[in-house]
């Protein structure tokens, strides 16, 4: 069970990475620090955005508009901590 536990320790700790880079990423192309027009990092962005969106869109839906600020990110970071705790409380 421990081996388990960790596994999703390790799921939930990848993702939450993914999602902190996702909005650096999405940050750096808005104020035009990265090109996006780099096959690279318009992969590197396609792929985050493919992993990332799904989840913040019905978060994004619920949230007011706060004037161009997006903090679905740290809403959904914040729920992936919860959710982990209360699973690796019963699994342990």
């Amino acid at each position: 069970m421990n081996a388990f536990a960790n596994l999703i320790d390790a799921v939930f700790t990848i993702y939450i990475w993914l999602l902190i880079a996702a909005a650096l990423l999405s940050w750096l192309s808005a104020f035009n620090v990265i090109n996006v027009r780099n096959k690279y990092v318009f992969a590197a962005l396609s792929f985050l955005f493919r992993i990332t969106d799904p989840p913040l869109r019905p978060i994004r839906r619920i949230l007011p508009n706060l004037g161009g600020i997006d903090i679905s990110p740290v809403i959904l970071i914040l729920a992936l901590y919860f959710l982990r705790d209360i699973i690796l409380d019963n699994i342990r």
